[in-house]
């Protein structure tokens, strides 16, 4: 009789030892996400600057309690260099989302098979030249691709307003751009080709080229050079313009061709969209969603890239222009991409040799 009761108080003591870690282990998961591993976790690359994306995935890890982890890529292969990656993982991805700082590889992307539709909730707020019909990706924070000048060296008499301004003779020796291959200039360059037409684009980099054309490693190298007066003009864009104006450095930006009958500025969103497969679909969804906010666009104005709200009604500093403002390439980003590979291609062999 004592053995049984022994007996009996050592099982009702286990099942109150395990009522109670049941009730810990339940705590732990709604208390801390992160109990749960890799389940409430998102995995996103980025190819935005570090500096101004880490504080917008900081702020969302904390505002959901879902772990981040980002993977970024560098400044002079950025872009290309996680396109690949994300083509190379189509069967077995690794990444959730891609926070893409321009349209082009996500055109690619699409065509690749990589992505999911996925529409977000402020999608019908953006005009069409910022998304894909389809959904595949969505466009947020823009910046524009403009000429800068060193205000030391060019006088306002003579600075150019226009792209075929930099074919001039007095600014021979004087211009610099980044490396097409990589980033926003090859796309750039695939938006003249498609309103100018390959012959007069070939023609226009040509002459620059005999003119003293210098290829920069990247945007920021560009800026660099035009701050400190090795080269007088560059194209870059404005996010790179604009640390360089923060910094009080002797430089202007100029958005060019906003003329009547001029091409317009190339404006670049940055664009948000799902890995198809993603392992943490419905994280990804939700991070897209802060991605695609007044919240984030206004965060991003704010930041010294200066980037142009998308959605209407965001709050920005009065140095970031309303991009309805903007006179922008009217073209299609399927163009563009159709493009891109035959212009990089000329410059290859004809620019760049």
């Amino acid at each position: 009789m004592y053995i049984h009761t022994m007996d009996s108080g050592k099982k009702l003591r286990l099942k109150l030892f395990y009522l109670v870690l049941a009730a810990f282990t339940l705590l732990a998961i709604f208390t801390f996400p992160g109990f749960l591993g890799s389940q409430n976790e998102v995995v996103i690359y980025v190819t935005h600057d570090q500096d101004y994306a880490q504080p917008i995935l900081e702020a969302f890890e904390k505002e959901t309690r879902i772990k981040v982890k980002p993977v970024y890529d560098t400044e002079a292969s950025k872009t290309v260099g996680l396109t690949n990656r994300l083509i190379a993982e189509k069967n077995n991805p690794q990444a959730d989302v891609f926070w893409n700082n321009e349209v082009v590889r996500a055109v690619q992307l699409k065509k690749e098979g990589v992505l999911e539709m996925y529409k977000p909730k402020n999608y019908d707020k953006l005009n069409s030249l910022y998304k894909d019909s389809d959904g595949y990706w969505t466009g947020f924070a823009a910046r524009a691709r403009v000429l800068i000048v060193n205000t030391n060296l060019v006088d306002k008499t003579i600075r150019p307003d226009s792209l075929e301004d930099l074919t001039k003779p007095e600014f021979a020796g004087l211009l610099t751009l980044a490396d097409p291959r990589f980033g926003t200039t090859g796309p750039h360059i695939a938006v003249l080709y498609t309103l100018w037409g390959k012959e007069k684009t070939e023609n226009f980099f040509t002459t620059l080229k005999n003119n003293g054309l210098d290829i920069a490693q990247s945007n920021g190298q560009t800026r660099d050079k035009v701050v400190e007066g090795t080269k007088w003009i560059g194209f870059t864009d404005t996010d790179d313009a604009n640390d360089a104006l923060v910094n009080k450095e002797p430089i202007a930006m100029i958005y060019p061709d906003q003329k009547d009958g001029q091409i317009g500025t190339l404006v670049i969103p940055n664009t948000a969209m799902v890995i198809k497969g993603a392992k943490h679909a419905n994280n990804a969804k939700k991070l897209i969603n802060y991605l695609i906010s007044e919240k984030t666009e206004s965060s991003l104005a704010y930041a010294k890239s200066a980037q142009m709200p998308l959605l209407p009604g965001v709050d920005r500093p009065k140095n970031v222009p309303a991009v309805e403002s903007i006179k922008p390439m009217n073209v299609s980003w399927e163009k563009i991409y159709k493009n891109l590979k035959p212009s990089v291609n000329f410059f290859e062999t004809s620019i760049l040799e």
